[in-house]
C-alpha cells in the first residue's frame, strides 16, 4: 500500500475516499500541473468531490488514480480514451468480484441450512420424482416444469 504524505497530511492512503486535497496540493502529490487535473475532470478520468462553492477536493484514492493515469500515459503510451476504457473495465471487474463474493456467501448460507441427512428432490408436472444433490440442477425436460422439495427426516 502506498501512503500519500505531504506537509501536514496524516498519511492518507489510496483507499481513502475523504476529499481533503485542494487542486494545487493534489497536483503536487500526483506530480502534475493543476490544469491537467482540470482536463482529466472535464473528460471524466478523475472526478473529485466539489465544495458548495464548486471547488474541487481530491481524496487519497483520487491522487492514486491520477498517478495511475500518468503512469499509463507516460510509461505505457496509452491514449486518454484507452486509459478511460482500462479504468472502466477495472471498475467492472471490481464490481463483479464483489458480486461473486456475495453469491459465494449466499451459497455457503444455503449449504449450512441443508442439514446432514436431508435430501432434495425434483418433482415434474407428470409426477416423476428424482433425487438431486445440493447445488445440482435437475435435468430439464421439454415442456415440463419442476418443483424442488427438501426432505428432512423426523427426529
Amino acid at each position: 500500500m502506498t501512503m500519500i504524505t505531504g506537509p501536514g497530511s496524516a498519511g492518507f492512503g489510496p483507499e481513502d475516499d475523504t476529499p481533503v486535497f485542494v487542486i494545487s496540493v493534489a497536483a503536487q502529490l500526483a506530480g502534475m500541473h493543476a490544469q491537467t487535473l482540470r482536463q482529466y475532470d472535464r473528460i471524466g478520468l478523475v472526478s473529485p468531490s466539489r465544495t458548495r462553492g464548486g471547488g474541487r477536493r481530491y481524496s487519497g484514492r483520487d491522487v492514486a488514480r491520477l498517478r495511475e493515469v500518468q503512469r499509463l500515459s507516460q510509461e505505457e503510451g496509452v491514449s486518454l480514451a484507452g486509459i478511460q476504457r482500462i479504468l472502466d473495465l477495472e471498475n467492472q471487474v471490481t464490481a463483479l468480484r464483489l458480486r461473486v463474493a456475495e453469491l459465494r456467501t449466499e451459497v455457503e448460507r444455503a449449504r449450512a441450512r441443508t442439514e446432514p441427512g436431508s435430501r432434495i428432490f425434483a418433482a415434474g408436472t407428470g409426477g416423476d420424482i428424482i433425487s438431486v444433490r445440493p447445488g445440482q440442477r435437475p435435468p430439464r425436460l421439454i415442456g415440463s416444469t419442476q418443483a424442488l422439495v427438501v426432505w428432512r427426516p423426523m427426529r
